[in-house]
C-alpha cells in the first residue's frame, strides 16, 4: 500500500535529515587532526523539534523553522531554519541557517565533542558534498580550523578551507584561514591524540568560492 502524502513527506524529511547528519559526520572526520566521531550514532533514531513545520508535496520540500533541533545519538544540530528537499532522482538536499547554525558530536571513546558552526550549512546528496558558509569553524578542544568557507567532498576525499571577510579581524585583516592542530599526545602516534586514526587530510588551497544560490 502506498504511503499517504503526510507519511511520505515525513519519510522524505527523515531520510534527508539522516543524510544531512551523516554529512556533518563526514565533515568532522575529514577535518585535520580532529579525530573519530561516535560510531554508534548512525544506529540511533533521528529526532526533530521546531516551532513550525511546512511541507510542500509538489516541491518535495519540508521546512522546519524556529529553534530547530535535530539529534541522532550524540550528534546534535541547532539552527533557526532547516530545509530538506528531494529531487526527481531521489537524491536528498538539506540546508541549515543560523547565527550561527551549530552542530556537535561526541568523539568515539573520549569524553569530548567535535563541534562546528557556520551561518549556512549545505548538503548535496547527489554530489556527496557538505559545505559550511560564513564564519565556518570546526573544533575539538584546542584543535580548530577556521575560515570563511569549509567543504568536504565524500566522493573525491577533497577537503577545502578558504579565507574571506567573515573571519577578518584586526590581527587577521585579510581573513586568512587559521588552523591549530595540537601535537600527538603521549601514547598515541597521530595528530590530536587519536589512537589508530588515519593520517590527517591536508588542506588544499583554492582560488574560487562556489557561488551557489540559496534555496
Amino acid at each position: 500500500m502506498p504511503l499517504c502524502p503526510l507519511a511520505a513527506s515525513t519519510e522524505m524529511s527523515r531520510a534527508g535529515l539522516d543524510s544531512f547528519l551523516r554529512a556533518l559526520l563526514w565533515l568532522a572526520l575529514a577535518s585535520p587532526g580532529l579525530g573519530i566521531a561516535e560510531q554508534t550514532d548512525r544506529e540511533k533514531p533521528v529526532n526533530i523539534e521546531a516551532d513550525r513545520l511546512t511541507i510542500d508535496d509538489v516541491k518535495k520540500e519540508s521546512v522546519f523553522e524556529g529553534n530547530v533541533t535535530v539529534s541522532q545519538g550524540t550528534l546534535l544540530l541547532r539552527a533557526d531554519k532547516v530545509v530538506v528537499k528531494q529531487d526527481a532522482g531521489g537524491f536528498n538536499y538539506a540546508y541549515a541557517y543560523g547565527k550561527p547554525a551549530y552542530f556537535k558530536q561526541k568523539r568515539d571513546g573520549y569524553e569530548e565533542y567535535v563541534e562546528g558552526q557556520g551561518e549556512r550549512l549545505e548538503y548535496d546528496g547527489k554530489a556527496d558534498r557538505m559545505q559550511v558558509f560564513t564564519n565556518a569553524e570546526i573544533r575539538k578542544g584546542a584543535d580548530e580550523v577556521k575560515g570563511d568557507f569549509i567543504a568536504y567532498d565524500a566522493k573525491t576525499g577533497f577537503y577545502q578551507v578558504m579565507g574571506g571577510p567573515s573571519v577578518a579581524t584586526p590581527v587577521n585583516p585579510k581573513g586568512r584561514v587559521r588552523a591549530t592542530i595540537q601535537p600527538p599526545k603521549k601514547g598515541t602516534d597521530k595528530l590530536g591524540g587519536v589512537p589508530g586514526a588515519g593520517s590527517p587530510v591536508p588542506l588544499k588551497p583554492s582560488t574560487s568560492l562556489p557561488n551557489k544560490p540559496e534555496p
